[in-house]
């Protein structure tokens, strides 16, 4: 029998071609060819559209299961998935080498096994090597049932004969079926063991929760069309060499996108971070100029984020700009707008952006603090530790309104802040104010400068703030 032919396949769109192509014709990404060998059906297969085996119900015969939603034990997940793991539903979770994934998944493992029947099926560790990590979790038996194959068959057979209510399998590149001749990893052998997974758990009702590896790009490594068939698609965010962990969700078919979880890793592994904006505030210096703080929404959790500017004199012939937890794109934005409207010279300067804590900022609200931290910066001079300044920036230099005023305000008061700028349109906005706390509408950034003058001239401490010219 003649072997099949081999084809390559884009990662990203899907396209095929015979042969290999650096760049994909279709989508013009780069280096995301790779080779398949199409899977070519039986003798006892039956094509599409033949014989029908199942048939629909009517709608209004649907009703809810017992159980529609589970909760994993731990609050920040919980938010981050919607109020919990949803039956039937298929979940991947990605992240760096070394974030902590297998460590999340295997106290998730534990605390759901109080209450349902949970099989974790690991494909890159031993027994052994399980057992000890489950040790040094504090993690023991119940009906926590730990599997650790890589045969899709063999693991497919084993959840038949368990019924287990969440399965997780980590990772789906070290799942491969004998019935296809690629090699583990492959865009072939990743997608199919990803079908049957996802038919598995809208069989069965059971919870799938798969572990996805991150290529060079930063991206879920395997078929990009891996992330459309699942339900949720997490991102385990953070730095090794810090202690706080971050998971977002990018997209939930059963909850918000814009929800976040923080997580802490210390020696007995990840412990949840009640209050995120404490943490970012941490250690924040008082005395120094381009510091600003924001007041930025994550879902409906408000967060209190410290921005820093560093902005010197350049010896070379093009300023350097650099940011990290901020938009490059939005910050160069924000310097032409200090420029134009306020006279003020970045043109000389390199500028360095920073959002402390590791967190990623992307909301427009967080465009007034960094302004203040950016003049902050350039003129050298201290913004009071006790001012918090949130609102959108336009190219005219006027501040626009956001949403969610009433709770910036109230998270903004309990970490102890007494002044509050925000535009002048959401001012009337505000069902009460925490005692002690002021607010100050601004309109434009000239009308920012001046507020903040009179704010200084009230608290002589520190330096005062710049005029417009």
């Amino acid at each position: 029998m003649k072997a099949p032919k081999s084809i390559f396949v884009c990662t990203e769109c899907e396209y095929s071609s015979p042969k290999w192509l650096g760049r994909c014709p279709s989508c013009g990404a780069w280096n995301t060819m790779e080779e398949q060998i199409p899977r070519v059906a039986g003798p006892g297969e039956k094509p599409h559209g033949t014989a029908p085996t199942v048939s629909a119900v009517p709608f209004d015969e649907l009703e809810l299961p017992a159980y529609m939603r589970s909760g994993t034990g731990m609050k920040e997940l919980d938010r981050v998935l919607g109020g919990g793991l949803v039956q039937g539903s298929v979940i991947l979770l990605s992240g760096e080498p070394g974030i902590g994934k297998s460590t999340l998944l295997m106290q998730i493992s534990h605390r759901l096994s109080g209450n349902a029947r949970v099989l974790y099926v690991s494909g890159e560790e031993s027994r052994g090597q399980l057992k000890l990590r489950a040790e040094r979790l504090g993690v023991q038996g119940g009906n926590l049932y730990l599997l650790t194959e890589t045969g899709l068959d063999g693991i497919i057979g084993e959840c038949e004969r368990l019924h287990p209510d969440v399965i997780v399998v980590d990772s789906i590149q070290t799942v491969y079926s004998d019935r296809l001749s690629s090699a583990p990893g492959s865009v072939t052998q990743v997608r199919e063991s990803a079908m049957a997974f996802i038919g598995l758990a809208k069989r069965t009702g059971s919870a799938v929760i798969l572990v996805g590896h991150v290529n060079k790009e930063g991206g879920i490594s395997g078929p990009k069309v891996l992330e459309h068939m699942v339900d949720a698609v997490l991102y385990f965010e953070g730095d090794r060499r810090q202690a706080y962990r971050l998971i977002r969700a990018i997209k939930n078919r059963y909850g918000s996108t814009n929800e976040i979880g923080v997580f802490e890793m210390t020696d007995r592994g990840l412990s949840e971070v009640e209050n995120p904006s404490e943490m970012m505030m941490e250690g924040r210096p008082t005395d120094s100029s381009g510091n600003c703080a924001a007041c930025v929404m994550e879902g409906t959790r408000p967060l209190i984020a410290e921005v820093q500017a560093l902005v010197t004199r350049t010896a070379f012939p093009a300023p350097r700009r650099t940011c990290d937890g901020f938009d490059y794109n939005r910050m160069c934005l924000l310097l032409a707008v200090l420029e134009k409207r306020l006279n003020l010279r970045f043109g000389e300067t390199d500028v360095y952006l920073n959002i402390a804590g590791g967190l990623r900022v992307d909301e427009p609200a967080a465009d007034l603090a960094v302004a203040l931290a950016l003049i902050s910066g350039l003129t050298d001079r201290v913004i009071p530790p006790r001012l918090i300044a949130f609102g959108e920036l336009g190219l005219g230099g006027e501040v626009r309104p956001v949403s969610h005023i009433d709770h910036r305000i109230r998270e903004a008061g309990r970490l102890g802040f007494t002044e509050i700028l925000l535009p002048a349109r959401s001012m009337g906005r505000s069902s009460g104010v925490p005692e002690g706390v002021r607010l100050t509408g601004v309109r434009n950034l000239v009308d920012v400068l001046r507020r903040l003058s009179a704010i200084r001239e009230e608290s002589p401490a520190g330096s005062d703030v710049p005029t417009p010219d």
